[in-house]
């Protein structure tokens, strides 16, 4: 399976960078893995409703134009469908069983996705009610797709 993690916005901490490394090495034996960072848009100061909603819709252009046709696409959102590890673990396997070979993971920048991004989604995923920042959505997207494929696959990780 080849899965792409689209994400805006770049990892600047090194504890973040050392997370994702560490969980990208992990996948190797399970996945294909693809990070496309996308640059976050400028917000200006005091920035009011209408200026947001432009720094999320051209955040939103620059996901869809690396979303290439014929891919599942999957979109973290708060407002999305929460699931179990082990109903990840399901889903991701179902889609591998069905002939899903090309899986797309987006997270929003800052603000969050653009309406037409959240449109393209073929499933929308929540993993809490919470926000929490990009940076880190990135690394625990990154664990439990590491711990659906030891699910998926019997092997020791997941309790």
């Amino acid at each position: 399976m080849n899965i792409s993690v689209i994400c805006v916005g770049k990892l600047k901490e090194r504890y973040w960078t050392d997370a994702v490394g560490e969980y990208s090495k992990r996948l190797k034996s399970y996945c294909n893995l693809e990070i496309v960072e996308l640059k976050e848009s400028r917000l200006p100061d005091k920035a009011g409703p209408a200026e947001e909603q432009a720094v999320k819709e051209a955040e939103g252009e620059e996901i869809l134009k690396k979303i290439r046709s014929g891919v599942y696409v999957v979109t973290l959102e708060v407002k999305g469908r929460m699931l179990s590890s082990e109903k990840l673990a399901e889903k991701v396997e179902k889609l591998a069983v069905d002939g899903v070979s090309n899986l797309v993971f987006v997270i929003g920048g800052s603000l969050g996705l653009s309406e037409a991004v959240s449109r393209r989604a073929d499933f929308k995923l929540s993993f809490s009610e919470m926000t929490f920042p990009h940076q880190m959505m990135r690394v625990i997207l990154l664990e439990q797709l590491y711990r659906s494929f030891k699910i998926i696959r019997n092997e020791t990780y997941h309790k």
